[in-house]
């Protein structure tokens, strides 16, 4: 199963818009994924937020770069950044990316150059 945590033992169930960008040599990328009223903010939720948990078959992609974005002084949206350093990091992230999409109905539609 391939899911998305912000606390470890605890799947987020929002799909999130996932927005990639990459460097023209391809050696290095960021993919920002976007949940919109997640699971983890949800006020029956007491754990804290302790980063991006993202697990497949191969295993766990960690980043610690979450944040809350609030509106109306309520949480709304929780904001993880994955930096991809090395074509490596890039190619494992992708794979998890096509199998988290196939399992959650995730489409993609290309940017406009």
């Amino acid at each position: 199963m391939t899911t998305i945590q912000f606390i470890q033992g605890i799947d987020e169930e929002v799909t999130p818009e996932v927005r990639l960008t990459r460097s023209r040599s391809g050696n290095q990328g960021t993919a920002t994924l976007i949940f919109e009223d997640p699971k983890a903010l949800g006020q029956d939720v007491t754990q804290e937020i302790t980063g991006m948990y993202m697990i497949d078959e191969e295993g766990q992609i960690t980043s610690r770069d979450v944040k809350a974005r609030f509106v109306n002084g309520q949480p709304k949206f929780l904001e993880g950044l994955y930096v991809m350093k090395t074509k490596q990091e890039w190619e494992r992230f992708m794979r998890f990316m096509e199998s988290y999409a196939k399992e959650h109905d995730l489409g993609f539609k290309k940017a406009k150059a």
